[in-house]
């Protein structure tokens, strides 16, 4: 199926770019036969949340000292956590040492692979599995995931691998929120944009 663009401006409501993400979305959306209302509606209210209405394609590292030691105790303690605030690279480079592929802090790698697209990929290790799935260079995936095609890749690539198909097909909301987010969070607001994109595209 292909997606109107009067129909995506009203599942991005106040979007800018709703011309781009159309063509983008109708270019690739195909290739991981996500093809069905059902499936294009469960992939395009997912991604509006965790994307933030396809305006959020970047991690947001701007945390205020005491958030830093609440959200990472073990990487920022209340002495430390000073001299990082409100620096998202310096707090990139901590929290994602020495994890999912990454380097030491001053490799820079927490900065370099920390979360970008629609489904945030985050990490050396993913950033390079999906640089391979496209045959591309890891130096060219960051800027890449912060384009539409790039941010839609990311999260059909993610789609894929999970066969989340299967649970838009029953329209299973609850267990394709908890696939890509790891939990319940924000559960009503992904019920409630799945359905109204799926409302839409039916019309």
């Amino acid at each position: 199926m292909e997606i109107r663009q009067d129909q995506l401006a009203q599942i991005l409501p106040g979007n800018p770019y709703v011309e781009q993400w159309c063509e983008a979305l109708n270019k690739i959306l195909p290739d991981y036969d996500i093809n069905t209302p059902q499936r294009v509606a469960a992939f395009l209210g997912e991604t509006y949340v965790e994307s933030a209405g396809y305006t959020a394609l970047h991690e947001n590292l701007n945390y205020t000292a005491q958030s830093l030691c609440r959200v990472w105790p073990s990487h920022f303690t209340a002495d430390i956590a000073d001299q990082y605030a409100h620096n998202p690279e310096r707090i990139a480079n901590r929290a994602y040492a020495g994890r999912m592929g990454n380097g030491d802090e001053a490799s820079g790698d927490g900065w370099n692979y920390c979360g970008r697209g629609l489904i945030q990929i985050t990490g050396r290790n993913n950033y390079q599995a999906f640089a391979d799935s496209l045959q591309m260079n890891i130096a060219d995936v960051p800027a890449f995931l912060q384009t539409f095609e790039g941010a839609i890749q990311s999260a059909t690539a993610f789609w894929e691998t999970n066969n989340l198909n299967q649970f838009a097909d029953s329209w299973n909301i609850q267990k394709l929120s908890i696939k890509i987010n790891g939990g319940e969070l924000g559960l009503p607001e992904r019920i409630a944009q799945c359905n109204h994109a799926l409302q839409v595209l039916n019309t």
